[in-house]
């Protein structure tokens, strides 16, 4: 069985997040958000931006 995984771009988690690049970057070096380096180029998974999300959410309740 094969899973597969989506990877976003810092473009794409910024519309998603709603917040500017320099946030997604400060997010990543604070490993507050998972993400990979692909031949240079950072990738986040979408399950990573859906746990930031949800730790949100619960830190506000």
């Amino acid at each position: 069985m094969t899973t597969s995984i989506e990877l976003l771009t810092v473009p794409e988690v910024m519309e998603r997040l709603n917040v500017g690049r320099t946030k997604v970057y400060d997010l990543i070096r604070t490993r507050r958000l998972v993400s990979i380096k692909v031949d240079g180029c950072r990738r986040i998974p979408t399950d990573a931006v859906r746990a930031f999300i949800t730790g949100q959410i619960g830190e506000t309740a």
